[in-house]
């Protein structure tokens, strides 16, 4: 939690501030109840109108002094708390941002957007909370039990016994809610885990009519949550009842003793200061109730924050990067690769190697779970190896500065992923600064040029969430321009080309020969892997075979096997 006030150092003029605004709202409030038994004592009881009117203008004046310092303060605490959470949010982004894959195993989708949202946002309140009344409470709770101590000590005494007792329990109360409250954060993560899934998989839904079986997901995880949060608030919400019935009881015992005012040497207006300085506490007491949820719900949250920003970023640039190496030839070269995805006891990859040739285009081949796409991830080194080595253009990839690396490399991922925006926006995303020429380029490249002219707005047609207004073969055509327009000197394509009918397919295979670059593509199609200039077969993660179509016909049982599987195929249809 600490860690997280580090964010206030842009703020701490405004925060400080604040924090002298409150004390002098605090001061303010602590001299009325002295100023009203003046009030009694000198003017009221002693017939005099003058003090009356004296004193009565003091508390006009400290009043209107006091409202002032509250609104301004209020305003400093929203603008310091506001600034704090967008730092925080912003910081946890770029932290996300900079996970490689295997840091994003450690949390789920839905949680790291709670704790971007719903969590900064209880830190937020939090910040808000402390500059404007985190303090003031117990600082009223104090300042007016000495207050009370100073105007009468006889009648203050019973405060000075049940004050500690009360606050004992509120810091019980405060410890235990905190273990609830990271409970309830944790709920929250279920029930937008299953939010998300059901919005992303709503066609799916519909299509199988499980409607009612999400329905009933939901619920159980709503219910959860609910019952979770009920529960702790129940907690704080029942101790409040009790600390208010043992302050109001001081009070009774207070205006009983007081009464006995004659024989005590206690007078009618040191009774009503402490009297007003016990209700000031019993007040501070409620507020101190909300402050123990607030504070419990922070620290929880502050702890799933804390535990994303110090999450270690494992695929770093090394000591020696060499910022200068880009891709240019585009040589690929694998040697004794081996690799196992963490927790898992099977390796993905086993001692590949091949060497791939400029420009080249290549073709690997392989049932599920053969380690096609783990070969296209530890290029770009979204993971990096576990053993051997990976070279482009000769030279270990670790020796490229990781932005150079990724940007001279267009990335095709198996699921076309397409931005809200138009689709000019969506083809400039792999390349903010293309011209308009350059996206039509890219787009005749890939085939999706003409369908683009036949949209409502062409390349200004605005493109619903994840592409939902486009078919798949579009889709997939899209990112193929969006990776197209870097002119990269690598072009992975993981089975991107799916969608396509094969006259399609043949003809963006065609244009991408017009690229000086090396294509890489995982591929289904044998029509794909015949027009490849060499083919990679792998199984269970060791590469079996390598060479061109006829090669791998004549000396690979389990090549033959695969276009035998699809003649087989091809006839039934």
């Amino acid at each position: 939690m600490l860690k997280l006030f580090s964010f206030l150092r842009p703020y701490r003029l405004a925060a400080a501030a604040a924090l002298l605004l409150m004390l002098t709202e605090l001061v303010v409030e602590l001299w009325h109840p002295l100023l009203m038994a003046k009030i009694i004592n000198e003017g009221i009881i002693a017939n005099n109108m003058d003090n009356v009117l004296l004193w009565g203008g003091v508390m006009v004046g400290l009043s209107l002094f006091g409202f002032a310092g509250g609104i301004i303060n209020s305003y400093l605490a929203a603008h310091v708390s506001q600034g704090f959470g967008y730092q925080v949010r912003k910081q946890l982004f770029e932290r996300v941002q900079s996970f490689s894959f295997n840091s994003f195993n450690r949390f789920s989708t839905p949680t790291l957007i709670t704790r971007i949202t719903s969590d900064v946002t209880q830190l937020q309140n939090l910040v808000f909370m402390g500059l404007r009344i985190l303090l003031r409470a117990p600082l009223i709770m104090i300042g007016g039990l000495t207050m009370a101590l100073l105007v009468d000590f006889k009648l203050a005494l019973v405060l000075i016994v049940v004050t500690p007792i009360v606050f004992g329990i509120l810091i019980w109360v405060m410890n235990r809610s905190f273990r609830m409250f990271r409970a309830v954060q944790e709920k929250l993560d279920i029930a937008n885990g299953v939010l998300r899934e059901n919005l992303v998989g709503m066609r799916l839904i519909r299509a199988f009519v499980r409607r009612d079986h999400e329905n009933d997901r939901f619920a159980t995880a709503n219910k959860s949550l609910t019952e979770q949060t009920v529960s702790v608030l129940r907690l704080v919400e029942l101790s409040l009842p009790i600390l208010l019935l043992v302050m109001n009881l001081s009070i009774l015992f207070i205006l009983w003793y007081g009464n006995m005012g004659q024989g005590t040497g206690s007078n009618v207006g040191n009774a009503v200061a402490v009297v007003n300085y016990a209700l000031r506490i019993t007040g501070a007491f409620s507020v101190i109730s909300f402050i123990v949820t607030g504070i419990s719900r922070a620290k929880a949250s502050g702890n799933r924050v804390v535990e994303v920003m110090n999450t270690e970023t494992d695929i770093v640039d090394s000591t020696d990067v060499n910022q200068s190496l880009r891709i240019n030839r585009g040589k690929l070269s694998f040697n004794n690769v081996s690799f196992s995805y963490p927790g898992m006891a099977q390796p993905a990859l086993q001692s590949v190697s091949f060497t791939i040739k400029p420009g080249q285009t290549v073709a690997v081949l392989g049932a599920t779970g053969s380690g096609k796409s783990t070969l296209f991830q530890l290029i770009p080194r979204l993971y990096d190896v576990d053993e051997g080595d990976i070279l482009i253009d000769d030279t270990d990839i670790r020796q490229f500065a990781l932005n150079s690396l990724r940007r001279d490399i267009g990335y095709v991922p198996q699921e076309s992923l397409l931005f809200t925006g138009t689709v000019r926006d969506n083809i400039q995303w792999g390349q903010p600064e293309a011209t308009q020429e350059e996206v039509i380029d890219a787009a005749r490249a890939a085939q999706i040029h003409d369908t683009i002219m036949k949209l409502p707005q062409g390349y200004d047609t605005v493109l619903g969430q994840k592409g939902v207004n486009l078919s798949g073969g579009q889709k997939q055509r899209l990112s193929i321009a969006r990776a197209l327009i870097r002119r990269p000197g690598l072009l992975l394509l993981d089975d991107s080309t799916s969608a396509l009918d094969a006259g399609t397919e043949a003809r963006l295979l065609d244009a991408l020969r017009g690229y000086s670059c090396t294509t890489i593509i995982i591929a289904q199609k044998i029509d794909t892997a015949r027009a490849a200039d060499t083919i990679l077969l792998l199984e269970d993660g060791r590469l079996l075979a390598q060479g061109h179509h006829d090669e791998l016909l004549r000396n690979s049982p389990l090549y033959r096997r695969i276009i035998s599987s699809q003649d087989r195929e091809g006839d039934a249809v």
